[in-house]
């Protein structure tokens, strides 16, 4: 039985300098993105580093099939999931009534459910061998997201879910950390039309690798939260304190003021 990290959304930004990240600390890998020639092409660069080429699973974790797909691809590879890595998900700006339901229904789908039917397929074989999963969040999670309210709710529920699971898995002998990063040097952003508003576009933010290198620490380390960078830090940290009667036109004057 080959005992595999997986990572989801392992086609670029974070995910991929996930991937980059564990294959340099000797783990074997399992990738999931929806483009096969991208996770190709990062399988080859890992097995030039002398690594074993990770497992390639080309795979929209929007469709309703796709876990049951993941499992038997992995099944068949006699792949066993010891640390699961739930990275995949997208974001939009705008507010709600101006947004695609079909464009919301499916970021849920991949920022929610497809997070939770990964965790749950794969739960029993990561106590078996003492494992650890992590679920990369944001920092929005902190935050109610009025012009992207949608988004920072799933990430809510990410950070949330994350931080429960872990206590429930103590005596197991698993952890579970959440990663929450701010803005970051990825595609997220202009996917998300973060390059359309003045302020987001001018924050050059963490690069994906550090924060992947975070991210990977504090999961060996068995730590519940980690949020990279010092700016990011102290945002978590001063959120609590301000009125939603201040933090939500804040918010949406960030966001562009769409609301």
């Amino acid at each position: 039985m080959r005992d595999i990290t997986l990572v989801t959304g392992a086609s670029g930004g974070i995910g991929a300098d996930l991937a980059r990240v564990f294959a340099r600390h000797g783990h074997d890998l399992a990738l999931i993105a929806r483009s096969g020639p991208k996770l190709e092409a990062l399988a080859d660069e890992i097995a030039a580093m002398g690594r074993p080429r990770p497992l390639v699973i080309v795979q929209d974790l929007v469709e309703r099939d796709a876990v049951d797909k993941t499992v038997g691809a992995l099944a068949q590879a006699g792949a066993r999931v010891t640390i699961l890595v739930n990275n995949a998900g997208y974001g939009v700006a705008g507010v709600v009534r101006k947004q695609e339901p079909a464009e919301l229904l499916g970021m849920v789908d991949l920022n929610i459910r497809a997070l939770l039917d990964l965790t749950l397929r794969f739960l029993p074989d990561i106590i078996a061998a003492k494992g650890k999963i992590l679920n990369v969040a944001s920092i929005a999670s902190y935050f109610p997201g009025p012009g992207m309210a949608v988004y920072y709710a799933s990430k809510a529920f990410v950070a949330s879910f994350s931080r429960a699971l872990n206590q429930e898995l103590k005596a197991s002998g698993v952890t579970v950390t959440v990663l929450n990063p701010g803005v970051t040097e990825t595609g997220f952003q202009r996917r998300a039309g973060f390059h359309n508003i003045k302020e987001l576009s001018k924050m050059k933010g963490v690069s994906a690798l550090a924060v992947a290198e975070a991210g990977y620490q504090a999961l060996m380390a068995g730590k519940r939260v980690v949020v990279p960078g010092l700016d990011n830090k102290l945002a978590t940290l001063i959120v609590p304190l301000v009125p939603d009667a201040l933090l939500l036109p804040l918010v949406a004057r960030f966001q562009g003021g769409r609301v």
